[in-house]
């Protein structure tokens, strides 16, 4: 079983089911072909066509499958955590500081 720790994109042939495990939340987005995806703990599977999108929680089993004429696109989007976020701003206010630093201090 795969397992989506990281985003990543990949293709899905007709016919094929690939079982996936989602170890972070997730955004899944289809381009391509449609595909069908059924959830663990969830009565409802869902027929996404190109461009829609499902949110996806950590820790769920997916089945993925494409059926059609084309092969389906997927892509899994793990949103950057707040730590994550914090850190790269306080390394460009860093980066910003330390150009005007090499710059010179400017007096009017």
């Amino acid at each position: 079983m795969r397992e989506i720790s990281s985003s990543i994109a990949f293709e899905i042939r007709n016919g094929e089911t690939i079982p996936m495990k989602v170890a972070r939340s997730t955004k899944l987005v289809v381009h391509g072909g449609a595909v069908w995806v059924t959830r663990s703990d969830d009565t409802d599977d869902y027929w996404l066509q190109p461009g829609h999108t499902l949110r996806l929680r950590r820790g769920e089993r997916l089945w993925l499958s494409a059926e059609g004429s084309t092969h389906a696109k997927v892509a899994f989007s793990v949103p950057t955590r707040c730590d994550e976020r914090a850190l790269n701003w306080l390394a460009r206010v860093g980066e910003r500081l330390a150009a005007r630093m090499r710059g010179g201090w400017r007096t009017v």
